[in-house]
């Protein structure tokens, strides 16, 4: 009777490192897919700074991505990508930074938000808002945004 006592014990206690070294492995996993998606939404930043808010934004749609536009329904798939083809980024940079982000457990699925800064041309001003991105890892490994929203304005004295 010891005996068997003993090799259930054993065997209760083997059986929960093992789940525990996979809980490890999950969280080291999910750690991973978010800093990655974290510097997709950072080098989107990047693009768009160098080559234009319109470049970035047509260059990082997932092919059903949604914007959320203000005064406009939701933007979705080709449509969106007509509405980004149509729209003038010659006169202002827009740049942002992530603040922080989530992933789902499948490592596949996240939201990022942060502030973005826009600052035109012509002007000594910047414009800042909030905004959020939702991403999707696509087969080959990349990430796109499948739905982007953003509000204008977080006070006068710009992000802390």
């Amino acid at each position: 009777m010891n005996k068997l006592l003993l090799t259930i014990t054993a065997v209760l206690m083997f059986s929960s490192c093992l789940f525990k070294r996979d809980r490890d492995k999950e969280t080291r996993a999910d750690a991973f897919a978010k800093i990655e998606m974290m510097e997709a939404d950072r080098r989107f930043s990047k693009m768009s700074e160098e080559k234009g808010m319109k470049a970035a934004f047509i260059e990082y749609l997932d092919s059903n991505g949604v914007l959320l536009r203000p005064g406009r329904l939701p933007i979705a798939g080709a449509d969106a990508v007509d509405f980004l083809i149509q729209q003038n980024d010659a006169d202002y940079t827009m740049t942002w930074e992530p603040r922080n982000g989530v992933i789902a457990k499948s490592g596949e699925l996240g939201y990022t938000y942060g502030i973005y800064a826009l600052r035109p041309s012509a002007k000594d001003t910047v414009i800042y808002g909030t905004y959020v991105s939702i991403w999707k890892k696509e087969k080959g490994g990349t990430w796109k945004y499948v739905l982007d929203s953003g509000n204008e304005g977080i006070g006068d004295n710009g992000p802390e």
